[in-house]
């Protein structure tokens, strides 16, 4: 297949929309949005502007982190993730060469040069720091994950170089990653040491996949990192903290050093010097941030404090107590609190004692109703008390400027900090993405349900209708706030068997079958099983590459678990796995909606593992979408809706240039700048008032020359990547391209990357892209829906 030459704006419509004049700025700790919709003004109408960042594509350094579930049963999962490794690392950092025609790709590699007819899908990212860190935090202040059951119960939300062969205990691969640090940092043009004369095992990487004289270690980039994924195995802690354990390492401003239980309470002591050491290493402030979680299981982030540490207690048999009667029929009753609780505003509940006798210890569950297994299921309806961390707490983390301490003080939030305390740029939330590869049937977010090599849906896709549901979101997700469950039986969290259809794909769900009779399953999870009261049923389900025996007491094994599991054949169920499966991912689900367009779907379950050539294997689909949705960030982003130009073909739309000039202000015309004109000094001072102003040190703004003439005509129409003008001369400036107009406005080649839905940009040209970390904002004039 032949893939013609993408768009090369230097421009990417999204994040913060800020209101002025007679209208006050959108949070004072961050709001974020796009240009998805029409601008619309906030009720009453007024003569306010709108203005809205424009993320700069100039990235220079990517920071990502990969956080791994390695709970019992992740093995297979981190093999196959382990597989796509070298997708995910070719992808960002050697883009392919695109045809201006029809010729195949090329690559030429990470620093070579696109020859005549050819360029680079985005330009390359030579800076790249890579972790790994796993969801065990340990037991909140319960007993259940003790490091004394497995070393790995307990990593700390810290950086992990494990090997495959190393065990889970240390970290035996740390000094071959950068510096000792515990990361992998990518460093082709050998700039993050100085030159040296003899080995250093720590060097950065210039070797993608085999090593070279190129640096100073016997490694390369792929088979580390594939080792590490692997590395991060599955002797972790049951209750997975899949949100926070990346929260813990990136933005907890202050990650404990101990967790102490003292008269029944929990309570976070001292900080984490080793964690903030290593997240001040990984963590540039102005680098492209990208977050990819697989897991096969919802996330358990236990809240860390007070009596929360109670659903992690296995000790002495010891079970929660009941909930109260209002809890089974409506969670958020203002009178739904466990019956441990009191409340003045509610009346005792005869339910809750027994003989209905309130002088005495409330009930506890019985053991078939509080299996430590499931003590993160359906929490509010079966304890009246939620244990977990809300999910606005991660929503907060990859949005806003400041979060909250232990004491609940808004404070400067890591992400959009400067973590050296140097001044200088800080990344804007457009450059901050959370990619989740959770417990969801690929059927539900593919394009094709039938056809998983057409790739995952795009978040907009995500959000259009779906036969007749209002989007996929009902579907996967429904409403968790007001509990209503996913439209989709498969992706509703439920100990007994289930009924329905997949409203998408119209697999019906089957009730226990006979193992060995597959004309009894769906193609989604098999069937519904006897889980004993101490299990989930699956979302989805997939063979596995190798069937694996399952003698008693195996880690990672399910086959123990019930004679009628639809993982396992053989007599009475059998007891050799053929299939691994995942549960639904509901609150990674929740995360990523909320975040739009900055979020990112894969499942965890494949469409296939025979085939390792196509482009539906293993996780290459996840991975895919991924790459996509960066790519628009590290290469520019089509407009999704058109601006209105006059007859000269220009918009009405100022753009202002924000950056940190350290008190070295310059807006020079000769790069395509100008100081700010009076009239348009609103628009400055409400970009001047953006909650990362401060953070970033914002002291200089400059127009961006919207370009005219013989000018505006070379920007709009010349497909070199510096285009001249009849003089010879560098065009600097910007201009709008829109091929959705009849006839296009410019050449329909610059935007021949666009979706079709999409094939209109702004293009900077010359010197007036912007530099590193500058943020760039846009405000148009007109009716809203015109501009």
């Amino acid at each position: 297949m032949t893939r013609k030459r993408p768009q090369r704006s230097r421009s990417r419509l999204g994040a913060a929309r800020l209101m002025m004049g007679a209208v006050t700025v959108l949070g004072a700790t961050g709001a974020f949005g796009c240009l998805q919709r029409p601008v619309e003004p906030v009720e009453p109408r007024t003569t306010s502007t709108i203005v809205e960042r424009i993320n700069q594509s100039s990235v220079d350094k990517i920071d990502l982190v990969l956080a791994i579930d390695n709970s019992a049963s992740m093995a297979d999962k981190q093999a196959i993730l382990a597989e796509a490794v070298p997708d995910l690392v070719k992808g960002l950092l050697n883009p392919l060469c695109i045809s201006t025609s029809d010729a195949d790709p090329l690559d030429v590699g990470p620093l070579g040069t696109c020859p005549d007819g050819f360029e680079r899908e985005f330009d390359p990212v030579l800076d790249v720091h890579i972790g790994i860190i796993s969801s065990s935090i340990g037991g909140y202040g319960g007993d259940g994950c003790s490091k004394s059951l497995s070393a790995s119960n307990n990593d700390h939300g810290r950086l992990l170089a494990r090997s495959s062969a190393g065990g889970t205990a240390e970290n035996d691969l740390a000094p071959k990653t950068y510096e000792g640090k515990l990361f992998l940092a990518w460093d082709p043009e050998q700039k993050k040491v100085p030159p040296a004369q003899v080995s250093n095992p720590g060097d950065g990487e210039a070797d993608l996949e085999v090593p070279s004289d190129k640096d100073l270690n016997d490694t390369a980039l792929i088979p580390m990192l594939t080792d590490m994924v692997i590395g991060v195995g599955q002797e972790g802690c049951g209750f997975e903290a899949s949100l926070e354990s990346w929260y813990r390492f990136l933005v907890d401003p202050e990650p404990y050093a101990t967790l102490t239980v003292v008269d029944r309470v929990a309570t976070p002591q001292g900080l984490d010097d080793e964690l903030l050491r290593q997240r001040a290493d990984f963590l540039r402030p102005d680098s492209l941030l990208a977050i990819i979680m697989l897991t096969d299981e919802n996330d358990c982030s236990i809240r860390e404090g007070s009596q929360y540490y109670l659903a992690a207690t296995y000790s002495n048999n010891y079970r929660l107590p009941k909930a109260r009667t209002e809890c089974a029929t409506n969670p958020n009753d203002p009178c739904c609190f466990s019956c441990g609780q009191k409340k003045a505003e509610c009346p005792a509940d005869p339910a809750c004692f027994p003989g209905g006798d309130d002088t005495k210890d409330p009930l506890p569950h019985s053991v078939d109703d509080d299996r430590p297994n499931l003590r993160c299921f359906d929490q509010k309806r079966r304890f009246g008390i939620d244990f977990l961390y809300p999910v606005s707490r991660y929503t907060d983390a990859l949005t806003r400027v400041q979060v909250q301490n232990r004491k609940g003080e808004m404070v400067p939030n890591p992400i959009f900090s400067n973590l050296s305390g140097k001044p200088g740029n800080i990344r804007d939330p457009g450059l901050v993405f959370f990619a989740g590869i959770v417990g969801v049937p690929w059927q539900d977010i593919a394009r094709d349900p039938a056809d998983l090599k057409k790739g995952f849906k795009s978040s907009d896709e995500l959000n259009e209708k779906v036969g007749s549901l209002g989007n996929t979101w009902e579907a996967i997700l429904g409403d968790p706030a007001n509990y209503v469950p996913p439209a989709d039986p498969f992706m509703r969290e439920s100990i007994v068997p289930r009924s329905g259809s997949n409203p998408i794909t119209g697999d019906a769900i089957v009730q226990g079958s006979d193992p060995q009779d597959p004309n009894t399953y769906n193609q989604i999870n098999g069937t519904e099983w006897s889980t004993n009261n101490d299990d989930l049923q699956f979302a989805c389900i997939f063979p596995l590459k190798a069937s694996t025996p399952c003698p008693p007491g195996a880690q990672g094994c399910d086959c123990n678990k019930s004679p009628n599991i639809p993982l396992c054949t053989g007599p009475g169920g059998g007891k050799t796995q053929e299939y691994a499966k995942a549960y639904p991912g509901l609150r990674p689900l929740q995360l990523i909606k909320s975040i739009g367009s900055q979020g990112i779907v894969g499942s965890v379950c494949p469409a296939q593992l025979t085939e390792p050539l196509e482009t539906d294997f293993g996780y290459r689909p996840a991975i895919g979408a991924i790459i996509e949705r960066l790519k628009q960030a590290l290469g520019g982003q089509c407009l999704p809706r058109s601006l209105v130009p006059d007859k000269d073909g220009q918009v009405s739309c100022l753009i202002i240039e924000a950056r940190n000039s350290q008190g070295a202000c310059s807006c020079d015309p000769a790069t395509g700048r100008n100081v700010t004109l009076d009239e348009n000094k609103a628009a400055e001072r409400a970009i001047a008032e953006d909650p990362f102003a401060k953070e970033s040190g914002w002291d200089c703004f400059c127009e961006i020359t919207q370009l005219r003439g013989d000018a505006l005509g070379v920007c709009q129409n010349d497909e070199r990547e510096d285009p001249r003008g009849p003089d010879g001369q560098l065009i600097n400036g910007w201009c709008y391209v829109d091929a959705t107009t009849t006839p296009p406005l410019g050449n329909v080649n610059l935007v021949a990357g666009c979706d079709v839905t999409q094939k209109r940009l702004i293009r900077f040209v010359g010197e007036a892209e912007s530099a590193s970390g500058a943020t760039t904002f846009i405000t148009c004039a007109g009716e809203p829906g015109q501009n």
